[in-house]
């Protein structure tokens, strides 16, 4: 069912085209072999580089991504090691650890331990509603009203003046593919979108109602997380994962790549055009506020992502401090900082 439902969103030939992931390369009996769920989209700009580029395998690393639908289908087989690295948002790791995921899940082994990006998140709207006072009374897609990229649709929105079942409605949707097709089928007023997700949007009229991050500051937004007890069973592989992650960052971010970063783009994007392709780099490798360049976590983006759940999550509750969420110790032996 889910091969079949991926494949059926796009014109696309495989699984993992179809996903915007690359395909895994032979296995080599000599390669660690690690198993990456993630989801679709230009998030996983560094992912194609590392495998086009052989910094995997340079790394020793035989690498497997699997798209993620879902949150709960992502930290379901996480939790149960069906995957071993996981490259989702930061709040999805403190929802899971602290029992406010989907019931069920035991995530209360779970850590990050290299940062991604600062949340790359816009809510955008069909062509019709022009402003957010305009999203009073309809009807909004999200994930699941447990995620962190929920509540920061619910902050926006509460800034606003806007009150959750009173002056709007939710539904959930599935992951941010599954929203966006959904966005642009018209079934729902607006929803919360990862870049490049807004540009390939725009394209088809949709409209940009307001930068998500923009507007609450720091964010911590993707990260790579891991169950602690098989990290610390496969040190090797965890660290040399963070550094092909890094060494995949810094041929993006070198301006005598960037046609090859926009061909590889258009490649794995379905529908994406060398014109979106561009604007995606523009705002995805911008130097500033693109990828982390350096794939480290952010304090202040932490404490955002904490103080969003502590108000929005249930059941309500006191959260830890930002070192209960984070193992550095793979981050800091891939970047020589131990």
């Amino acid at each position: 069912m889910l091969r079949r439902n991926l494949l059926a969103a796009g014109s696309c030939a495989t699984l993992t085209a179809c996903a915007g992931l690359p395909t895994a390369p032979p296995r080599s009996a000599a390669a660690r072999n690690l198993k990456v769920i993630a989801f679709p989209g230009g998030g996983n700009w560094p992912l194609w580089a590392a495998e086009s580029q052989g910094i995997f395998a340079r790394n020793g690393l035989n690498v497997e991504v699997v798209p993620a639908p879902s949150s709960t289908f992502q930290f379901s087989g996480l939790s149960r090691g069906e995957f071993d690295i996981a490259l989702t948002a930061l709040d999805n790791i403190i929802a899971y650890r602290e029992g406010q995921g989907t019931p069920g899940i035991d995530g209360s082994d779970l850590v990050a331990v290299m940062g991604g990006d600062h949340g790359f998140l816009k809510l955008v709207a069909r062509p019709d509603i022009r402003g957010i006072p305009d999203l009073r009374g309809k009807e909004l897609s999200v994930d699941a009203l447990t995620t962190g990229y929920a509540f920061v649709l619910l902050e926006l929105l509460a800034r606003h003046g806007f009150v959750l079942d009173r002056d709007y409605r939710t539904v959930s949707a599935g992951g941010v593919r599954e929203r966006f097709e959904q966005l642009l089928a018209g079934q729902h007023a607006a929803t919360m979108l990862v870049s490049p997700f807004e540009v390939l949007a725009q394209a088809r009229g949709m409209q940009v109602l307001e930068d998500a991050t923009g507007a609450l500051g720091s964010y911590q937004g993707v990260v790579a997380g891991v169950r602690r007890s098989w990290a610390a069973l496969n040190p090797a592989s965890v660290t040399a994962f963070v550094r092909a992650y890094r060494q995949a960052l810094d041929w993006l971010y070198m301006p005598a790549n960037k046609q090859a970063a926009l061909d590889l783009f258009v490649r794995n994007v379905p529908a994406a055009t060398p014109q979106t392709a561009a604007v995606s780099y523009g705002i995805l490798l911008h130097p500033v506020t693109g990828f982390e360049r350096h794939a480290r976590i952010g304090e202040a983006g932490m404490r955002t992502v904490i103080a969003l759940r502590e108000k929005y999550g249930r059941p309500a509750k006191k959260l830890q401090s930002i070192e209960a969420y984070y193992e550095p110790r793979y981050y800091q032996a891939a970047s020589g900082s131990a």
